[in-house]
């Protein structure tokens, strides 16, 4: 089992910045993927970052240039600094994690974090 969580979230002008942080149960060493998922009101949740233990990123496109993902081994953390934020930015973010055993890939997830961006 990995529990996550989430801080980080909250209210921003548009254009500002706002960093969220995901610590991990274990060592992120050891989760083969990890990444943020967000979730709009009334749609689906979609991916927009994430980070492989090799050190790959991959962005949305609605979000690159502004979104940058990291990890902190010895935090057992993952961040996502967002920049530029835009009110289509708003929505609830999930930590999403992914570990690989003999039965296949496993998701985890963080319980959410609220980003409001207002115009």
């Amino acid at each position: 089992q990995v529990q996550l969580v989430e801080s980080g979230g909250g209210l921003v002008q548009a254009g500002g910045s706002l960093r969220l942080s995901c610590t991990a149960s274990i060592s992120i060493s050891s989760i083969n993927a990890m990444g943020w998922f967000r979730q709009a009101p009334g749609k689906q949740r979609e991916l927009v970052a994430r980070i492989t233990s090799a050190g790959s990123t991959w962005y949305a496109d609605s979000v690159k240039g502004r979104f940058t993902i990291s990890g902190d081994n010895a935090k057992s953390t993952v961040y996502v600094q967002m920049i530029s934020l835009k009110p289509e930015d708003t929505a609830i973010y999930y930590c999403n994690a992914v570990v690989y055993s003999q039965l296949g890939p496993r998701n985890y997830w963080g319980q959410g974090t609220q980003v409001t961006v207002s115009s």
